[in-house]
């Protein structure tokens, strides 16, 4: 008999689509951008303008070109921090206010 896979939860991350983030590490460290996508199962995250990566695609259609292009290419979640409003590194805690659970900058306490 085959064991059933169990199904986990997808993992959560402080860091959410649309956050400014500088990379920490690797060729594109001190660059910041903004977090395109999550990819929770892989911990990985794709950022605007970071990692660029040179990939031959095929024409699909007659008026489509082919080529070379240059797109973004994921990074580990763990090379990058969020931004505050005055541009400094910071991590991410919480707290409730109002009932409500927001996240907050742990330097500076500013509520992103």
């Amino acid at each position: 008999m085959k064991k059933k896979e169990e199904r986990q939860e997808p993992k959560k991350f402080r860091i959410k689509k649309d956050d400014q983030v500088k990379v920490l590490a690797g060729k594109d460290k001190g660059k910041i951008g903004r977090v395109l996508k999550i990819d929770s199962d892989k911990d990985r995250v794709l950022v605007e303008g970071v990692n660029m990566v040179k990939k031959a695609m095929r024409r699909r259609s007659e008026n489509d070109r082919g080529g070379i292009i240059e797109l973004e290419a994921s990074i580990h979640i763990s090379n990058v921090s969020l931004l505050t409003k005055n541009g400094d590194t910071t991590r991410i805690g919480y707290k409730f206010e109002d009932g409500k659970k927001v996240r907050v900058a742990k330097k500076t306490g500013e509520v992103i």
